[in-house]
């Protein structure tokens, strides 16, 4: 009888393809475990003590945020600086900032913002992207949105213009006015700021209106 080879074996393909779905599995279980660890929030325990995490606590908004390059990875991370008003107050309770950032994101999902815009790399290109929108110096003291709006504050500035952005034409594409309210538009505006303190790996890589970041003037 001729010897059969190992390649026309079905016990060796069915070993194999047990022993392939077994690694697999475990490797996936790792990873998900893994990654709830990683994208878990943080509480405002560790913002005191300087603990950084990828997705920091709703309490967040107290503090300044800046992306600044990290040259041992290779790309800007968010850095979480001193304290800073946000609204008039720089001490939002974690059950109040994590009320207004739901209602940012709630606001975010019901006025369906990434029809235009991409979140976190979901959404549109129509419009610009808004996952560092915050950080835009252009929103900032000298910045030309801060000062076109007449408010004195970043954050002051952002919901006026949310609030009535028809009255503000920043571009040919103009953003429609959503009937956005005043706490409709606090909220989005803390989603939005939390949102540039999250950690992600750099992304966007071409938001070089910030500076020191790689792209950055």
């Amino acid at each position: 009888m001729a010897k059969r080879s190992v390649w026309s074996d079905n016990r060796f393909w069915q070993r194999s393809a047990a022993w392939v779905t077994g690694f697999a599995s475990i490797l996936l279980i790792w990873l998900t475990f893994d990654t709830s660890a990683q994208i878990s929030m943080g509480t405002d325990a560790d913002l005191q003590n300087g603990v950084t995490k990828r997705v920091p606590a709703p309490t967040v908004i107290n503090y300044k945020i800046t992306y600044e390059m990290d040259t041992t990875r290779g790309h800007e991370v968010p850095v979480i600086g001193e304290k800073e008003m946000f609204f008039g107050r720089d001490d939002w309770s974690e059950e109040e900032a994590a009320e207004l950032l739901h209602l940012g994101k709630l606001g975010s999902q019901a006025k369906n913002c990434m029809n235009c815009h991409t979140l976190l790399g979901n959404g549109a290109y129509y419009a610009p992207d808004l996952t560092k929108a915050w950080l835009d110096p252009a929103w900032g003291p000298e910045g030309s949105l801060q000062s076109m709006t007449g408010k004195n504050t970043k954050e002051e500035a952002m919901a006026e213009f949310l609030q009535h952005p028809s009255q503000y034409p920043t571009h040919a594409r103009m953003m429609p006015d959503l009937g956005i309210t005043a706490d409709e538009a606090q909220g989005l505006v803390a989603f939005l700021k939390h949102m540039s303190s999250i950690d992600t790996n750099g992304f966007p890589r071409n938001f070089g209106k910030i500076k020191g970041a790689v792209h950055g003037k």
